[in-house]
């Protein structure tokens, strides 16, 4: 019995997908609810599981195709049995079959165009280029060797010949040449980094960014983190560490100042009632932003287990659409990577994000005195077209006295 493979239906803001790699080959056997092959869309990779045990007989899309929601993308047969003597006969055809001409030689494109003008063909070129790829310069001197010195034009008087000689030009340098030896690869985006590039472009097309800075005493935190980070990690399974005072100090400050937790909606904004935090998260297919949801009435322990079950999923590739969808604030820690200073860009149709950065022991002027402190720069992006220097100095301003004294995240003051 033939059954029908087909791409699952996809979210309703993703009309296609692409085929990343198939684990099973046609003639194999594979298991029911075994992965079949992985789908990219702009957002998530899927596994398919197989829908019964049997045979892959027919793979219709390849690897890299480009599918929609419901397409049959391969056969399987519930009947069948997998053989691997199957192979046996194509492999000895294919060894009696005769041996296949010499591929002629690579040329550059600037000297397969004088080839085709001159009509050399590329057999009698020897390339010199790396690989043997044929250079212009390999061209020029095959034309130059079959030149007839009878096709040479007759020999001119001195002064004539100097009064006929053009002005000199500037020489012409053939880039094909030059680069010949230099190794490169060209690698298509992948569906995500594509729809990376595309929501960077529109955030910095579609709102007015601007910036603003201000610097923060960690001390408190980290003296606070020192202190209970063993009965933390006991009591909770999870260790303490600074995302969570950060994402509660963004949200007493979101709270204090709306319109920071405000999007544009055509000529309208839109007040969110509720604070679903977005945590940007590196992963080996690129940024992704999951959605801690009602960061507001998550503990400190609650804000840390779903930022490291964030950062595991998105490292296994398990992150799905409903976790990245949404959000009306976003926080960018480039501090883990060692990053000093930054400009955030927002994450449309946010109107707000806050760059964290390294923690540094920084010299600072304290009543008086130059004492060091371990200082992280903050950097608050945010929509100019509908948040004021106001409240975007303002808010930052709060966030760095919460950090300061954490003991009014706990209290909510």
């Amino acid at each position: 019995m033939l059954i029908e493979v087909k791409v699952p239906q996809l979210s309703e803001s993703v009309a296609e997908a692409t085929l990343v790699s198939w684990h099973k080959k046609a003639g194999e056997a594979v298991a029911r609810d075994e992965n079949l092959i992985d789908i990219e869309t702009d957002k998530v990779v899927l596994e398919l599981p197989a829908p019964a045990a049997g045979v892959v007989v027919k793979i219709i899309k390849g690897d890299g195709a480009t599918v929609v929601s419901g397409e049959v993308i391969a056969q399987i047969d519930t009947e069948a049995k997998s053989s691997a003597s199957a192979s046996a006969p194509a492999a000895v055809a294919k060894s009696a079959a005769p041996a296949a001409a010499p591929a002629a030689p690579k040329a550059m494109p600037a000297a397969r165009k004088i080839m085709d003008e001159k009509g050399i063909a590329p057999a009698s070129v020897e390339g010199t280029g790396r690989g043997g790829r044929i250079t212009k310069g390999d061209v020029l001197g095959v034309g130059a060797a079959v030149a007839s010195p009878a096709s040479a034009p007759p020999a001119q008087p001195p002064a004539v010949a100097a009064a006929k000689q053009p002005l000199a030009q500037p020489m012409a340098v053939d880039i094909d040449a030059v680069l010949a030896d230099r190794p490169e690869q060209r690698v298509p985006m992948s569906r995500l980094r594509a729809r990376i590039a595309e929501r960077l472009l529109q955030s910095q097309s579609m709102a007015a960014i601007l910036t603003t800075f201000n610097e923060v005493n960690m001390a408190p935190v980290m003296e606070l983190r020192k202190k209970y980070l063993e009965k933390f990690e006991k009591e909770h399974g999870v260790r303490l560490g600074f995302m969570s005072f950060f994402v509660k100090a963004a949200v007493a400050a979101l709270k204090k100042y709306p319109v920071l937790n405000a999007s544009v909606d055509g000529n309208d904004i839109v007040y969110h009632g509720y604070f679903d935090i977005g945590i940007a998260v590196g992963s080996p297919r690129g940024l992704v932003v999951p959605i801690l949801r009602d960061a507001d009435q998550l503990s400190l322990a609650e804000v840390e287990k779903k930022i490291a079950e964030f950062g595991a999923k998105a490292k296994d590739g398990k992150l799905t659409i409903e976790d990245l969808t949404g959000g009306t604030f976003s926080i960018s820690n480039g501090g883990v990577f060692g990053s000093m200073l930054s400009t955030p860009i927002i994450n449309p149709p946010q109107s707000a994000i806050l760059g964290v950065h390294a923690t540094k022991d920084r010299a600072v002027v304290e009543n008086g005195q130059v004492v060091v402190r371990p200082i992280n720069y903050l950097a608050l992006s945010y929509d100019h077209r509908i948040v004021d220097g106001r409240e975007a100095v303002l808010g930052l301003v709060t966030m760095k006295e919460m950090l300061e004294d954490p003991a009014r995240l706990l209290l909510e003051i």
